[in-house]
């Protein structure tokens, strides 16, 4: 059991570092990569009602936490650098990782059931978020002062970013011109930028999280197939269209379908923590 709970640790660290690297990627939605992981609905819970989500998730929760801040602090930035260094191939493995868990994505969107609406919610989620990335993809943008409201529009897009899966808020930010002063700040500990980008965030979780959390309540099937639209209208607007060379597009191919076996293999590897959860 403790062999059991070790190995799970270590497994829900490594998702939190990639959770956390993938929230500063450009194109790269760490709300998405928390659905994949099945973090999502645990992380949101702790959102909306922290004591009953701690007793439950307590030790998912914190072996994630410590992952996402040696992924946002340290892996991020290094990941960050080979993302500039490769963006291509980089993308190709988050795209992998994505779809190697879709199948058990759509598995668990219909555990209670598929109807029109479910069908219905998954196709205008998918044609809502398409649309307004390629907006994004292919509009200009009047760059933002790196002030108190720059870094407080940027908390603003990050908590929408983790409550809705698939808002990729570091593409709008690079737009804007904000997202380098945002991740020099954060890394150089900047109270200046810290502060109102906390705020930011903490208030539209405030604020939306627990409106997010009844919906997978009361209509979990429509939620979740939502969710599924999402997270393909934000995967396929990122697939890379042009590469350098030959031999990238082969590397591309090949970390995609890396990507995408570990997912699917990883997926079927159900912590003890969460078969704990669901005997309780």
């Amino acid at each position: 059991m403790k062999n059991s709970r070790i190995k799970n640790g270590i497994m829900r660290i490594v998702q939190g570092i990639i959770i956390g690297a993938g929230a500063i990627l450009p194109g790269i939605s760490g709300g998405v990569l928390a659905v994949v992981f099945g973090i999502y609905r645990p992380a949101m819970e702790l959102l909306t009602h922290p004591r009953r989500a701690l007793q439950r998730y307590w030790r998912m929760l914190l072996a994630v936490g410590i992952g996402w801040a040696i992924g946002f602090l340290g892996g991020g930035s290094v990941i960050l650098a080979l993302f500039h260094q490769s963006e291509t191939v980089a993308t190709c493995l988050f795209i992998g990782l994505i779809l190697g868990t879709l199948p058990d994505l759509w598995h668990e969107a219909g555990t209670q059931g598929r109807g029109n609406g479910s069908y219905i919610s998954l196709i205008v989620s998918f044609l809502v978020l398409f649309g307004a990335l390629m907006a994004v993809k292919f509009s200009s943008f009047v760059e933002m002062p790196a002030n108190f409201w720059g870094f407080l529009f940027c908390g603003v897009l990050w908590g929408f970013s983790f409550i809705i899966p698939g808002m990729t808020s570091s593409s709008i930010l690079m737009a804007v011109g904000l997202l380098t002063p945002l991740i020099d700040g954060i890394a150089q500990l900047d109270l200046a930028v810290l502060i109102p980008w906390g705020l930011g965030m903490v208030g539209v979780m405030a604020l939306f999280a627990r409106i997010v959390s009844r919906l997978f309540d009361t209509h979990y099937s429509i939620a979740y197939h939502a969710v599924i639209g999402i997270v393909l209208a934000s995967t396929i607007i990122i697939i890379p269209t042009d590469f350098a060379s030959t031999a990238e597009m082969v590397w591309g191919v090949a970390c995609a379908i890396l990507g995408a076996v570990l997912a699917y293999f990883g997926s079927k590897l159900q912590p003890q923590e969460d078969a704990e959860i669901e005997a309780k």
